[in-house]
């Protein structure tokens, strides 16, 4: 029998990276330098392996071979086949990211086989005066922007958006964008691990070496427009499904469990996942109960068409997302 699937966190040591995974979202992590928590992944070698139940210890993409629509949904599985079609993250930032963008679907089938990456963030927890670099601050062109990366003058065309706890942003493939020291994000994205780093803030590594930059790859993949249509709004209500962003990669809700709350999936043709953003509460139905903390994410199968989640005492968060 399918059930709601936890998954053991891949952990990624990052020069940017801090301690705020393990400290806020109590992730087995030792060091502070971790700077992503891979919650669901079928990218490469990191395939994302079962923490609960009788499933316990299997992989996931072994886990789609076997069920295949049980577990994803019957369309998604014609197109994805074994892969998962998303990558699902926390990020924690104790410095700023490089500046950075990823290529759309078509770049990045041509260049490197590959999906492109178009993903969204939501702001999970930020330090005072945490920022994010989302787009150019006014429309540019490839010139002037080779003019400004050349002067190391980048980030005087970039974007800067203050954050608090709930901002969500959506980045489009070819979006240039980075996330700024004091940033705990849950990111949600296309299946890739393509990115084009461009700016790095003159960093360098242990062994005083700057990493490698992608400044050529980057001219063709870039949107030069000044499109503010990032910044996400959306509703806050309780005990209800908030939409926060559908797309054609993914859809995207917000839930604020205070007493509990039914979801019928019945019409979707699509697995289901649920990232605890606060609180804890508990995923039920008629076949299994599963507890659920903040800082966890569950993958509920395509198959399970109805659960009813229970917030505690203080209440649970959660975003929700899947594929229509």
């Amino acid at each position: 029998m399918l059930y709601p699937l936890k998954f053991q966190p891949i952990l990624k040591e990052k020069i940017w990276g801090g301690n705020k995974l393990e400290t806020v979202l109590n992730k087995p992590t030792s060091g502070d330098s971790i700077g992503e928590s891979w919650e669901i992944s079928t990218v490469g070698s990191d395939i994302s392996i079962i923490s609960n139940g009788n499933l316990k210890g299997k992989k996931l993409d072994t886990l789609i071979e076997e069920y295949q629509a049980e577990i994803v949904g019957e369309k998604v599985y014609q197109q994805f086949g074994d892969q998962f079609p998303l990558l699902i993250k926390f990020i924690d930032a104790k410095q700023d990211l490089s500046v950075q963008l990823h290529p759309n679907d078509d770049l990045a089938k041509s260049r490197h086989n590959s999906f492109g990456k178009t993903e969204m963030w939501y702001v999970v927890q930020a330090d005072e005066d945490a920022k994010l670099i989302v787009g150019f601050n006014n429309e540019t062109n490839k010139e002037e922007y080779e003019s400004y990366l050349k002067r190391g003058k980048i980030t005087e065309l970039l974007n800067f958006e203050n954050i608090s706890k709930g901002d969500s942003y959506f980045i489009k493939a070819g979006t240039i964008h980075a996330i700024g020291a004091g940033s705990l994000i849950a990111e949600i994205q296309q299946t890739s691990d393509i990115t084009y780093r461009v700016y790095d803030w003159d960093r360098k590594d242990n062994q005083g070496n700057q990493r490698e930059l992608h400044t050529e790859q980057a001219l063709d993949a870039l949107d030069y427009n000044a499109d503010k249509s990032f910044r996400l709004s959306y509703d806050r209500r309780e005990n209800q499904i908030n939409n926060i962003i559908s797309s054609p990669y993914f859809t995207t809700g917000f839930l604020e469990v205070t007493a509990s709350l039914e979801r019928d999936y019945s019409h979707l043709d699509s697995f289901k996942i649920l990232m605890c953003i606060q609180g804890e509460g508990t995923i039920i139905n008629n076949d299994f109960s599963l507890e659920v903390a903040f800082g966890e994410t569950v993958l509920i199968p395509a198959k399970i068409n109805n659960i009813t989640i229970v917030g505690d005492t203080e209440g649970v968060q959660f975003l929700e997302v899947y594929i229509k």
